[in-house]
């Protein structure tokens, strides 16, 4: 051993011992290193698996923010269009939202978010951006139930601005459709013609739109042709609307007594 220690004369012999329990040593220590390779890769897994989630979750908030901000958009423009008919209308008005869809489809009903409350009342009429939408048939403190004008029990007297023609125009029940009642065969009324309210028997203000004809059939063996209108409003697609109040008539003006003659 001495001798070994110091001329190494045994160290082919201890590299070639070496080299045969290698594969034993490598063999005894296969189960430890397989076991941390798991270890290490399950736990890799579960990281992916919650960062996965994590971000999953992310991402549908983030979209619901995104839907929501499309959304305020959205609403955004519709509640400017408001404004900006408002404007053009010159009355008092008031925007109310749709709270309720009456599911009846023989009827064509809403209720809004304004009532008596809000200085509401029965037979107020209701436009939104476009045109008119309906009145409101009845009334309670904090909502109120209104009347589409496509309900079959609804009328509304028009005026073909064109030719000046009026008449009424009533629900036919249809979600998209008015009927010009008791039109003669000779009336001055073509596809196009834009219809406005006359202002005539005081529930709707003159000179709102109403629709566009949309079709005119005439036979000669009836007195009255069939002329069918497109309304100007947005009926099924509104979530806001706007409340009239018609504006008073200008009170008139006081005669201003002459002013005392001087010495008198």
């Amino acid at each position: 051993m001495t001798v070994d220690h110091r001329a190494h004369h045994l160290e082919a012999v201890r590299a070639v011992l070496s080299t045969m329990i290698y594969p034993v040593q490598y063999a005894v220590d296969l189960p430890s290193q397989a076991a941390r390779w798991v270890s290490i890769n399950l736990a890799s897994h579960e990281a992916l698996i919650e960062e996965n989630e994590r971000l999953r979750q992310q991402q549908l908030l983030v979209q619901s923010r995104l839907e929501k901000y499309a959304e305020l958009e959205a609403e955004n423009k519709r509640l400017r269009s408001l404004l900006d008919s408002s404007v053009k209308v010159g009355e008092r008005v008031l925007i109310a939202e749709l709270l309720a869809v009456d599911p009846d489809p023989f009827s064509r009903r809403i209720v809004i978010n304004k009532g008596t409350h809000d200085g509401v009342v029965t037979g107020q009429s209701l436009i939104d951006a476009n045109g008119v939408l309906g009145q409101v048939v009845h009334t309670s403190p904090f909502s109120s139930t209104a009347l589409l004008i496509t309900d079959p029990s609804h009328a509304v007297p028009v005026q073909v601005v064109r030719s000046g023609i009026r008449s009424i125009a009533v629900g036919t029940g249809s979600v998209n459709t008015l009927e010009l009642a008791h039109v003669p065969n000779n009336a001055d009324v073509r596809v196009g013609d834009l219809l406005v309210t006359s202002g005539l028997g005081g529930r709707f203000p003159a000179g709102y739109p109403v629709g566009h004809v949309a079709s005119v059939e005439r036979d000669s063996t009836q007195p009255f042709a069939q002329v069918l209108v497109k309304p100007s409003a947005r009926l099924e697609r509104n979530r806001e609307v706007l409340l009239v109040w018609p504006s008073k008539p200008a009170d008139r003006a006081k005669p201003v007594p002459p002013e005392p003659k001087k010495g008198s």
